[in-house]
């Protein structure tokens, strides 16, 4: 195998040892690199992806009485006027998620 040059090429090794199940020094040897580099360029990888997934934009919220009594949900009103109810006990990262998504 020809050795990556390039970041994106490194990173793409990366991503195959991610995927492939074995251990840094099982895929280093399998693709005759150096144990040091690959993890140098799994980490760079990592960290990369990390501060993709925590970019959070919180968003304005209005609180306000309940004016009859009723199930408990949890509802979010969007900026384009888009009502979402979600049960009591839902899951609040999956609820946040889902408002970035659609605020986009």
């Amino acid at each position: 195998m020809s050795r990556p040059v390039e970041k994106q090429e490194w990173f793409q090794v990366a991503a195959a040892f991610e995927a492939s199940g074995l251990t840094q020094k099982e895929f280093s040897a399998q693709r005759g690199l150096r144990l040091s580099t690959l993890q140098s360029w799994v980490y760079r990888r990592r960290r990369q992806h990390a501060r993709k997934v925590q970019q959070v934009r919180l968003l304005p919220v209005e609180v306000s009485t309940v004016a009859q009594a009723s199930p408990a949900l949890l509802e979010v009103v969007l900026t384009i006027g888009a009502r979402l109810r979600f049960p009591a006990g839902a899951d609040v990262d999956y609820v946040a998620r889902l408002v970035t998504a659609l605020g986009r």
